[in-house]
């Protein structure tokens, strides 16, 4: 469920995309999607903005948002994990990679680290079966993980960040 605790959003980024759907019917998924392009996430400030400029509902839109699952509602952090629990994944061991991603980032799914570095996101299939268990950081791919290797990676992109 959406949170009330959110940072201040600067909701004039979302003006050329009200813009160019004003008056579209059946706009609103776009509306949303772009919404999450330009913040990571669909902030509540914009959902009332959305609802000032298309004349739905706050509740209409967030019960379109919160029923489609590629919605979030709070930010992300650096590196989105996506962990896969599909039936492949799942039969070769992606609970243990869970349990191992979690327990190095001290984060459940849908968490993000309290340095905003990580966060996670169990989904139901990323479509590698081939290579089960398998997760993705943005858009890296990770496959044939192992505990252990799963650790490494995000120890791996821990000390990319501390560099960077």
């Amino acid at each position: 469920m959406p949170s009330c605790n959110h940072p201040s959003v600067d909701l004039t980024l979302l003006d050329d995309t009200l813009a160019e759907y004003a008056g579209v019917k059946g706009s609103l998924i776009s509306i949303l999607q772009k919404t999450q392009e330009i913040y990571g996430y669909v902030p509540i400030d914009a959902v009332y903005r959305i609802s000032e400029r298309t004349g739905d509902s706050p509740a209409k839109i967030l019960g379109v948002a919160t029923f489609y699952s590629q919605f979030r509602f709070q930010a992300v952090g650096k590196y989105l994990i996506m962990l896969c629990k599909g039936t492949a994944c799942y039969v070769n061991g992606a609970e243990r990679i869970l349990d191992a991603v979690s327990d190095e980032l001290g984060i459940g799914n849908n968490e993000t680290t309290e340095d905003g570095l990580f966060s996670l996101s169990v989904v139901a299939c990323l479509g590698c079966c081939s290579l089960a268990p398998v997760m993705m950081i943005n858009d890296r791919t990770y496959g044939s993980l192992t505990p252990d290797k799963a650790r490494q990676i995000l120890r791996d992109l821990r000390k990319e960040a501390e560099s960077a």
